[in-house]
């Protein structure tokens, strides 16, 4: 049986291709004066052609142009201008084999290049990709990191299948060494546990390995007990410690991605080896993701009752709203007489006699009392009775998770200590002396009461503390992903001082404080000066600034010209119909998208890409697998869900959607809408479905019905190059700066919008440090305010909107360095911005990295409000890219559009696909747009139409009135022919 190879066709194409800018082949292939005088010692035009072009082909790509086989044409192009030959002689070059050889030999000798050889380098290629495939098993990486060092040593190339064979056998060797690593360790009663996973478990016809790695139905308290079981038979298994450091995350997290999709059979047939191995690695990533789970449970259950509590502390707030609205309105009757009374030198009892008895009067006072409210109105006395609901499942959630704590939250840590002691001796009260310094104000009332304290209102308390705690980082969780310690997830503190002390941070700003300060200060208060003159004159454009009314801006015109709606409406008219399937089969031919739908475990590519495109296709309108299968003739669920399994990961979406923004992006006509260079982001919400009601996520701004949110980025150009599945009970601004750091596209964005929701002071801050521009579009702009540093410095015209707090520049400096590691973090990809977001903004203290951060985010929001008000054009650009966003997502909720909009997928992955899907197929369907309205554009034109240039940003390759997305979904062949058109529909008379 031939050995399988790791690299695609396409692959080892693109790995020995020339460059494809006529930069680079300038700058690879200029001779310099000591490389023209060596060709021009070769006697015969034609040899020195020859010559000059294998010298050419041996710096990059590093091979020895083959016999018979023509160079490419610009290179030829660039070596025949360089030494005033012409291309055709190139047919004459080489009449004698010899000469070939003589010249291979002669440029060896001189430039000193190497013939790669088996017995000189073959081991020591495979040796030099060691480190490399201990963190990574794609093949395309490592060939490339091969070729760059062979380049590097100046030795030619070898053949493209032994390149493929080095890192095959690298990978292999990698493999097997990682085996070893996570099995060596294993004592036979380890080994035994492992096997065990595989057994059906008892009174069930599911394995233990399938039932451990279910996920939680519902936020409640069955659930919960059911999930922290699965957590504490992961942790029965006593794996050795610190076994998941030794392997390389991104190895680990494979290994356990292949066994996840595997079944029990399958993993039953494994050498024991690998079998263990991927047991332990299965066991590794599952132990932090049912450790994530039971806490977010927590989260939410916790959530649950607070929200309740609230409902009905309104609601018997509203049952006596009529009984309080009456006694107000007495009380402003008696307040009256008492008022006329004192004017006129009156007896104030009897002016209240004159409108009641008087002991009508002492009546109305105790019902007041009895209507009245303490004056720390509070919920929190209502949460008591949920108390039952958390007392289920509190004893055994505080046993089974390992908390440690930071010393702010050692307080919090030692009252969960007495809690657990108290539920492993079946003690019922609390003793005396229990910890009670991080009982918060609107608690004490409830918790320390005059018999002592109370057991009830002490433990929800922790448990409500517990869950802000964990958020904020102050508490972090062993064994976790998500609630890790803060200083985990960001770069080594040696590793940032080397790389601080080398220069080497790669960050946007001075890594200076104090320059960095002087700098932005220092524009700080020209902007200020400036505004504040052009305030006082009046010439701010479209706004105004009064003592009175406060800021006022003149809303911005968004009237569409009469000629380029003529022109809109022209175009749509001509674009031919066709159904969705026609479309993505058309662009998949034009860009092949779909080769980055690899599998799992051997990075195949798929063979059948119309069921390729099926599954993404029932991802993307939401009728899924079932139906889809209904709906396509000739495939079967069975198909689908196999495919689904092993060939559509985060990871692939995110490289076949970044091949279609890419092919938007090199489209001459998007340059109609933008250089790429902009974009913004946006939420969208979808209703999940009944079953999901019980879920916990709901947002009132959404309305009572539980929902999930697909953040978009969308570029200038219309092209989605990122999508996120994230919870409605979150601000989109958490999310904003993941879009613009982890696109795989070629878009290097510099301005970045987004609405109100998208913004706070941190991602200000961050947006800067990282080098955006960042221009939200701020809702209540007048209420923002305006920060400037301690001084004398006035400025009267902008007064209004100054606060009266001032920058804490102090903080900035104290923190500098923590914030620089923050940022180096963040920008190396060592953790996500927008799971250091919502730590930093969970911090219930007041956290010095936090306060800094904000503070330069202060800076920055008041230097972008000041541009806002002197720049019509920023609020103009911000208007365009926001109206963009909100255009995709009308073409999104079209697309979306079975199953009535709504997310039935309980599963996050699941929903993660269908989001991903959904992105793909509009990604596809502008580029489609895009090619065709250029094409509708040019037959206006040579139709006759004048259609003037500046016409063309108004048209949007958003339009899906001409694609077909209902009906039965028929996969037919290319009708069109390869590289030719769709004709378009008849033009219209002139």
């Amino acid at each position: 049986m031939p050995r399988r190879s790791i690299l695609t066709a396409f692959e080892c194409e693109n790995l020995l291709a020339l460059p494809d800018t006529k930069e680079e082949l300038i700058q690879l292939y200029t001779f310099n004066d000591t490389d023209l005088a060596r060709i021009r010692q070769h006697r015969g035009a034609a040899n020195r052609l020859g010559f000059a072009v294998q010298l050419c082909y041996m710096r990059y790509p590093g091979i020895v142009l083959a016999a018979n086989t023509a160079p490419d044409t610009t290179l030829l192009r660039i070596v025949t201008d360089q030494l005033k030959l012409s291309g055709d002689i190139w047919n004459d070059y080489s009449q004698r084999p010899e000469t070939r050889r003589e010249h291979l030999l002669e440029l060896q000798s001189i430039y000193g290049f190497q013939s790669f050889t088996t017995f000189h380098h073959y081991r020591d290629a495979v040796y030099g990709l060691s480190n490399l495939a201990w963190q990574t098993d794609k093949g395309i990486v490592l060939a490339r990191e091969l070729v760059d060092q062979l380049r590097n040593r100046n030795i030619l190339l070898p053949a493209i299948n032994v390149i493929d064979r080095i890192c095959a056998e690298a990978i292999t060797r990698a493999n097997r060494h990682i085996n070893t690593i996570l099995t060596d360790s294993l004592t036979r009663c380890h080994r035994q546990q492992l096997d065990e996973l595989l057994k059906l478990k008892d009174g069930s016809k599911m394995t233990w390995l399938a039932w451990l790695r279910q996920s939680p139905a519902k936020p409640n308290s069955r659930h919960m007990l059911e999930h922290i079981q699965r957590l504490k038979v992961w942790q029965g298994l006593n794996l050795p410690i610190g076994i998941e450091r030794q392997v390389h995350q991104n190895r680990l997290l494979k290994i356990a991605r292949e066994g996840a999709k595997m079944t029990p059979a399958d993993l039953a047939k494994f050498e024991p080896k690998r079998r263990y191995a991927t047991l332990v690695a299965l066991a590794i990533e599952s132990i932090a993701t049912v450790t994530d789970e039971i806490i977010d449970l927590h989260d939410r259950i916790i959530g649950k009752l607070f929200n309740v509590a609230k409902n009905k502390h309104q609601q018997q707030f509203q049952v006596n709203g009529k009984a309080i609205n009456d006694k107000v309105r007495l009380y402003g009757r008696i307040g009256q007489a008492l008022i006329e009374a004192k004017k006129n030198g009156g007896d104030p009892f009897a002016a209240i006699e004159m409108l009641m008895p008087w002991h009508t009067f002492t009546a109305s006072v105790t019902e007041a009392q009895i209507l009245a409210r303490p004056a720390d109105f509070d919920f929190l006395h209502h949460i008591g009775e949920g108390y039952n609901t958390l007392r289920r499942y509190s004893p055994q959630f505080l046993d089974v998770l390992k908390l440690q704590a930071a010393p702010a939250a050692k307080g919090l840590l030692n009252a969960i200590d007495v809690l657990r002691d108290m539920n492993n001796n079946s003690v019922r009260k609390m003793p005396s002396d229990a910890p009670t310094a991080f009982i918060k104000r609107r608690w004490t009332k409830l918790v320390l009461t005059d018999i002592g304290i109370d057991r009830r209102y002490y433990e929800l308390c922790v448990l409500s503390e517990l869950k802000n705690a964990l958020r904020s980082g102050d508490i972090w969780v062993q064994g976790s992903r998500q609630f890790k310690n803060f200083n985990e997830y960001l770069v080594p503190v040696d590793r940032f001082v080397a790389l601080k002390q080398a220069k080497e941070l790669s960050l946007n700003v001075d890594t200076d404080c104090d320059q960095y300060l002087s700098e932005r200060l220092q524009l700080l208060g020209e902007q200020l000066a400036t505004v504040n003159c052009m305030a006082m004159a009046n010439a701010l454009p479209d706004a105004i600034i009064t003592n009175t009314s406060g800021l006022k801006i003149k809303p911005l015109d968004t009237a569409v010209p009469n000629a380029a709606q003529t022109l809109i409406d022209q175009t749509a008219l001509i674009l031919p119909r066709l159904k969705i399937t026609d479309l993505l089969m058309e662009v998949d031919e034009w860009t092949g998208f779909t080769r980055h739908f690899t599998h799992l475990k051997s990075s195949d590519i798929v063979k059948d890409k119309t069921l390729l495109m099926t599954t993404i296709l029932a991802d993307a309108i939401n009728l899924g697998l079932t139906k889809m299968a209904e709906s396509c003739p000739g495939t079967t669920y069975a198909k689908l869900s196999w495919l689904q399994a092993w060939h559509i990961r985060d990871e692939t979406y995110s490289e076949a959607l970044a091949e279609l923004v890419n092919a938007q992006f090199r489209q001459p006509f998007a340059q109609n809408w933008g250089e790429g260079t902009t974009s913004s982001s946006d939420g969208q919400n979808f209703r999940t479905g009944s079953k999901a009601r019980s879920t916990g996520h709901i947002n009132p701004k959404y309305g009572s019905n539980p929902g999930r949110i697909f953040y978009t980025h969308i570029s200038d150009q219309y092209a989605p190059f990122s999508t996120k599945v994230i919870s409605v009970g979150v601000r989109d601004s958490t999310y904003v700066l993941d879009g613009l750091l982890n696109h795989e596209s070629d878009l290097r964005i510099e301005e970045h919008y987004t609405d109100t929701a998208g913004f706070t002071d941190h991602v200000f801050g961050l947006m800067h440090l990282l080098g955006f521009r960042f221009a939200p579009r701020i809702r209540d702009l007048s209420d923002t305010k305006l920060f400037i540093i301690k001084g004398n410095a006035a400025y009267d015209a902008l007064k209004p909107m100054i606060s009266s707090d001032r920058l804490n520049i102090k903080a900035i400096r104290a923190h500098w360095d923590e914030i620089l590691r923050l940022v180096t973090s963040i920008k190396q990809g060592t953790v996500t911005a927008s799971l250091m977001l919502r730590k930093l903004s969970s911090y219930p203290r007041q956290n010095g990295l936090a306060v800094a951060l904000r503070e330069l985010g202060r800076i920055e929001r008041t230097l972008f409000i000041l541009n806002w008000l002197k720049s019509v054009e920023l609020r103009r650009s911000v208007q365009a890219g926001l109206n963009k966003g909100e255009a995709r997502n009308a073409l999104a909720r079209a697309v979306f559009f079975n199953r009535q909009g709504e997310i039935r997928d309980r599963s996050f992955e699941q929903q993660c696909y269908c989001a991903s899907g959904l992105n793909l197929v509009t990604a596809a369907i502008v580029l489609w747009n895009t090619v065709y309205l250029e094409r509708a554009v040019n037959a206006l034109r040579s139709h006759g139409q004048n259609i003037d240039d500046t016409l063309l940003q108004y048209l949007s390759p958003l339009g899906w009135e001409h694609i077909n997305l209902t009906g039965d979904y028929l996969w037919h062949s290319n009708k069109i022919g390869v590289g030719k058109f769709r004709p378009l529909k008849q033009l219209p008379k002139p």
